[in-house]
């Protein structure tokens, strides 16, 4: 991408994210991580309607009587974005790739960051990491961000997600809110290494998909690319018993992941090409408020 052109479309994604953040999630951001980060303050008596998960059973024990924790919120956050940037990010049919929803999904967040006085990183993976922006604050730092986002070419084609994780627990070492942007087009298991970082950080997946990749078009012989691993296959796709197998794919495979994040006490939204993420995010936001 030349220079001229990647500043326009920089100048582009910075007017519609900034634009998004201040008007549209001005507050809902804040209000749905703000109890992310917080500091240990003092010991009160238990009253009726605490959580029950904030008692300090040491000092309960010692006194005999309930004692609850009280936090303050720590006055910034550490966030960090981690990047799918795999061969399959490039794969879209209804009018963007996955790509493009991917960053402006992650210029939003990072402007919404910015504005609650928030450090911000990214970390690009593909079976390995690609990149690593240390977080930073500054209007400046945001620009570079959103300019590797739009013209950042990995070297790899595939997907690693438990690299990937492993990376961001050994890597970040203060508590961090991270949202994980990716497709999660992933063979290998990476639930430990997700429950792992989330007992460290606080770690939010958003998914990204492609309609067609729910359901086959019936446009009889077909030749697909797996976008990962490069190989050829031609498919039938007005056979009824090849649209079932696909859809029964899809349906196991979305499965698994809610599963996966479920059991790691992750929250989670999925976004489709054709879909407003503006929603998605919103919805994200108020579940978590």
């Amino acid at each position: 991408m030349e220079t001229t052109e990647l500043l326009k479309k920089v100048r582009q994604i910075e007017i519609k994210a900034k634009g998004l953040s201040n008007n549209i999630f001005a507050g809902q951001y804040h209000s749905a991580f703000k109890g992310r980060g917080m500091s240990f303050a003092e010991v009160r008596d238990y009253q009726f309607g605490d959580d029950i998960r904030d008692i300090d059973w040491n000092v309960t024990a010692r006194y005999n009587k309930a004692f609850i924790k009280v936090f303050e919120e720590e006055r910034e956050l550490t966030v960090v974005l981690l990047v799918d940037v795999s061969g399959s990010q490039d794969f879209g049919t209804q009018g963007s790739v996955k790509r493009d929803i991917v960053t402006e999904m992650a210029a939003t967040l990072a402007f919404s960051a910015i504005q609650n006085n928030d450090k911000i990183g990214v970390i690009f993976f593909s079976d390995k990491v690609e990149k690593f922006i240390p977080p930073k604050k500054g209007k400046k730092h945001i620009l570079y961000i959103i300019r590797e986002l739009i013209s950042f070419k990995a070297e790899s084609n595939r997907t690693d997600i438990n690299m990937a994780l492993k990376y961001l627990t050994n890597v970040i070492k203060k508590r961090c809110t991270t949202f994980m942007i990716s497709d999660f087009i992933d063979a290998s298991d990476y639930k430990n290494a997700l429950t792992i970082a989330n007992r460290k950080h606080d770690i939010v997946a958003l998914q990204v998909y492609d309609r067609t990749e729910t359901e086959l078009p019936k446009v009889g012989l077909m030749k697909v690319r797996d976008a990962e691993s490069g190989l050829d296959q031609w498919i039938d796709t007005s056979s009824k018993k090849v649209q079932g197998t696909y859809r029964q794919w899809w349906k196991q495979r979305q499965d698994a992941m809610i599963d996966t994040f479920n059991r790691s006490r992750v929250d989670s939204v999925s976004v489709g090409t054709d879909e407003d993420y503006v929603k998605a995010l919103m919805s994200l936001f108020k579940k978590r408020r």
